[in-house]
């Protein structure tokens, strides 16, 4: 079946309907809707040529398909998915959040497929040997408002030490520390007890908390996400995991918004 193909633009991206006469949608929100990541991330998939439509590599961002076209990303035949899952799991530690390892190591995504047939992703990532919430989904949108820098989704922390905790470490923490010529910053730092400290970070970048402790010469002995917005751990034991309510679906969206606009 032939694909139909016409020019885009920003203005036309604002304007036009998502679905025209013919049922048929931009390759970009067909991608989305079947997991592959963001419109956005789409796009630059689209135009690096990973992509077919019945057999012909596209990279044509007007490109429009149909349920009834093949499409194909990197070999591989994609389907819109009917129903968008938003699944919350208590990742236990020695996991990896990938949907492959080469190594051969236990995968986070694997604990939910007893129950989920649809090709579910992770929203952010858990370092192998950090425990707590990390959010499964198969939109591409939902994930794309929650990883976007300018959402500023907090995200706590619990951080058990082997030794006892500088006492000015969570004001350093707070006021911003310097590791390697990278700037670390959490919102907030309290310390629970001399071997425990909650953090609450926004900007998460890889393996903060465990760079500023190590920068400090103290050891982890275990660190656990406990909340992502608005969403907490409370009745969710290590590899447990449930669907999120439509109303903390809105609500996580609502606190990335409020934060974009």
């Amino acid at each position: 079946m032939p694909v139909n193909q016409e020019n885009s633009n920003d203005s036309e991206k604002e304007t036009m309907p998502v679905q025209s006469a013919d049922g048929k949608i931009r390759l970009q929100l067909y991608m989305a809707r079947s997991g592959v990541a963001s419109r956005r991330a789409s796009e630059s998939i689209i135009t690096s040529g990973r992509v077919t439509v019945n057999g012909v590599t596209v990279t044509e961002l007007g490109t429009k398909v149909s349920p009834a076209d093949c499409v194909c990303v990197d070999g591989k035949e994609i389907h819109a998915e009917e129903e968008k899952r938003y699944v919350l799991l208590n990742k236990p530690s020695g996991y990896v959040c990938s949907l492959a390892d080469e190594h051969g190591r236990p995968i986070a995504a694997d604990i939910l497929k007893e129950k989920y047939s649809e090709r579910l992703y992770n929203v952010g990532r858990l370092d192998m040997f950090s425990s707590g919430l990390i959010i499964f989904t198969n939109d591409g949108e939902f994930a794309a408002t929650l990883s976007h820098p300018s959402a500023e989704l907090e995200k706590e922390y619990i951080v058990d030490t082997s030794l006892p905790i500088p006492r000015n470490l969570a004001q350093e923490f707070t006021d911003g520390v310097r590791v390697d010529n990278v700037f670390y910053k959490c919102q907030t730092a309290e310390e629970l007890n001399s071997h425990r400290m909650r953090i609450v970070l926004v900007e998460g970048k890889n393996r903060e908390i465990r760079r500023v402790f190590e920068s400090k010469e103290i050891g982890i002995k275990h660190l656990m996400r406990i909340r992502i917005g608005c969403v907490g751990v409370e009745g969710l034991q290590p590899a447990q995991f449930r669907d999120l309510t439509r109303a903390e679906v809105s609500g996580l969206l609502n606190l990335c918004r409020n934060k974009q606009n």
